[in-house]
């Protein structure tokens, strides 16, 4: 029974496939799906915009080196500022430094440390390449 199911299923596949045509493709085919792949590429194009403009480093330049020449070239006429007022014996004897005195760091923890660090780096490095990379125009 099922011998004469698979006959019968196999003869109905071979007309199926024999009256069937082959479909074949226009002759620009290739032409006009790369048009339509172009199209879509060109419309979502992402642009470079800078978080921080080109003015606003200008101003903060201008800010800095203001800074720079005030310290500079600035008014030398008060002997004692309010900087010599401040009393930073607070920070220098407290608790937590006397703490952090008797504190040693074996020379291994200190090259692992900066191991990571260069570690870090590196892979920041990496990645910022790989991301532009892969957000170019």
């Amino acid at each position: 029974m099922k011998e004469n199911a698979n006959k019968h299923i196999d003869s109905f596949t071979k007309k199926l496939f024999k009256d069937a045509s082959m479909e074949s493709p226009s002759f620009d085919f290739t032409a006009n799906i790369m048009s339509q792949v172009n199209a879509l590429s060109a419309t979502n194009v992402t642009v470079y915009k800078p978080l921080i403009s080109k003015r606003t480093w200008i101003l903060i330049s201008i800010a800095v080196l203001a800074l720079i020449a005030y310290f500079i070239f600035g008014s030398q006429l008060e002997s004692s500022g309010w900087f010599s007022t401040i009393d930073f014996t607070v920070v220098s004897e407290n608790k937590f430094t006397e703490a952090l005195s008797g504190f040693k760091m074996s020379k291994t923890l200190m090259y692992t440390i900066v191991f990571l660090g260069l570690m870090v780096c590196v892979q920041i490095t990496y990645l910022k390449h790989n991301f532009d990379k892969r957000f170019e125009i």
